[in-house]
């Protein structure tokens, strides 16, 4: 079964998939597989240099995250542009990764993805887990953690979507609005309906 977790930005993503991860599930990070394909020397980061310039690549042959992020976060047109451009790159990886553990084991597969309805990956999952929270918790979480100003944290919260986008495409919802411990419990739950799908599966398939 592959199971595609996503959320808003400072929702507990991480926290769900750290948890699911110390639990014997097998985790796929979309977000490692997102800086893989933009090394030094691939072919997404020549098509980012030709189509926003050389400026957004550092000496170093790599990208400059910084100086795209600010761009993409205050332009929608110029973020669409990126997503088109890195998006078929990410899914190709992320295919060639779910056939290569497919061919390995039987079992649940998490695949972590941010951007997993934008870049067309939940098409790849059985099943699909957002977690959300309310706007100021996350944004008490993101400037916390990635040491924000109070614009930078609302920028980067304005630029994703609301809870409903993400409510009303997914099989379960985690509300995280409570403390970490209250997350936890909500993903043991969360994996105990996965395991309980994947043996009515498993039985169902014994039977035919």
């Amino acid at each position: 079964m592959i199971v595609g977790l996503t959320g808003q930005t400072g929702a507990g993503k991480s926290t769900v998939s750290d948890y699911l991860r110390e639990n014997g599930v097998v985790v796929i990070d979309a977000d490692k597989i997102a800086r893989e394909v933009v090394e030094t020397g691939s072919a997404c980061i020549a098509d980012i240099a030709l189509e926003f310039g050389c400026e957004y690549i550092n000496m170093d042959g790599t990208l400059n995250r910084k100086k795209m992020a600010r761009t993409v976060f205050n332009d929608k047109e110029k973020l669409k542009k990126l997503n088109n451009l890195m998006f078929p790159y990410i899914i190709d990886s992320i295919r060639r990764e779910l056939k290569r553990l497919r061919e390995q084991q039987e079992g649940i597969i998490v695949l972590d993805a941010p951007t997993l309805f934008e870049s067309g990956a939940d098409r790849e999952c059985d099943r699909v887990v957002s977690v959300t929270a309310d706007v100021q918790s996350r944004k008490e979480r993101i400037i916390r953690r990635d040491k924000l100003t109070e614009e930078e944290a609302d920028e980067r919260i304005q630029a994703q979507h609301d809870e409903e986008y993400y409510k009303s495409r997914s099989w379960q919802v985690l509300e995280n609005n409570g403390s970490i411990d209250e997350l936890k419990n909500q993903t043991s739950v969360l994996l105990s309906k996965l395991e309980a799908e994947m043996e009515v599966g498993n039985s169902s398939e014994a039977q035919q």
